[in-house]
């Protein structure tokens, strides 16, 4: 039987473990409502949505999987553009649930106003308690529909419904209801370094922006 060469770069991989599998996915910064009523900031690099049911994967031990697990199911969900990555970055060290003996968390510091701390503004949200980041470009209002260990037990896995979405005009096709992508990049976390998009390749079939290529 005839076999098909295979072209060099799909011939040429080798066999890794990797610790992580951050392979280009984009940062959200997720406000949810603590206990006392004061609200909690915290960033995250595992989100993808369908349709308008987001997925987020986070960690059990913060103040984020608390509320959440508590029943306070309402969050906002902001998508940082490329330029936030030193207050991304500043967030990812600081905790609102205090470190205690044995924290899987590692090396992190207690910070109840993480807002302040990483010099972001609240702005209140319409329909749910917890306010949105004003300096995010796209921000989504949404309530968590489930909310659940994965199969390891190591992370929560979270589906939210959006009940509402703000974008900065400046990234919206005037007119429409349509994000423009050219003027949209998001803040992209890959294996630990941060990102913005290149120039655009194409579009899909599917595209409700179409340009002509250049």
């Amino acid at each position: 039987m005839e076999t098909t060469a295979l072209p060099e770069s799909a011939a040429a991989t080798r066999v890794i473990t990797p610790s992580i599998l951050y392979f280009g996915t984009p940062v959200a910064l997720l406000t949810t409502r603590n206990e006392d009523g004061t609200d909690n900031l915290a960033p995250i690099s595992s989100a993808w949505a369908l349709g308008q049911t987001l997925v987020l994967g986070l960690g059990p031990d913060g103040r984020t999987g608390e509320n959440l697990l508590a029943g306070r199911r309402d969050l906002a969900v902001g998508l940082p553009g490329p330029e936030l990555w030193p207050q991304v970055e500043l967030l990812g060290g600081l905790t609102g649930r205090p470190p205690f003996p044995g924290d899987p968390r590692g090396r992190v510091t207690h910070e109840p106003d993480k807002f302040t701390a990483a010099g972001l503004t609240p702005v209140p949200s319409e329909l749910i308690a917890p306010p949105r980041v004003a300096e995010c470009p796209l921000q989504m209002e949404a309530r968590a529909a489930a909310v659940r260990y994965d199969g390891e037990g190591e992370f929560l896995i979270v589906e939210a419904h959006v009940v509402r979405v703000h974008a900065a005009p400046g990234i919206t096709v005037p007119g429409t209801q349509y994000i423009e992508p050219v003027a949209w990049s998001p803040l992209v976390y890959n294996f630990r370094h941060y990102f913005g998009l290149g120039r655009e390749l194409g579009h899909s079939s599917r595209s409700q922006t179409p340009r002509a290529s250049e």
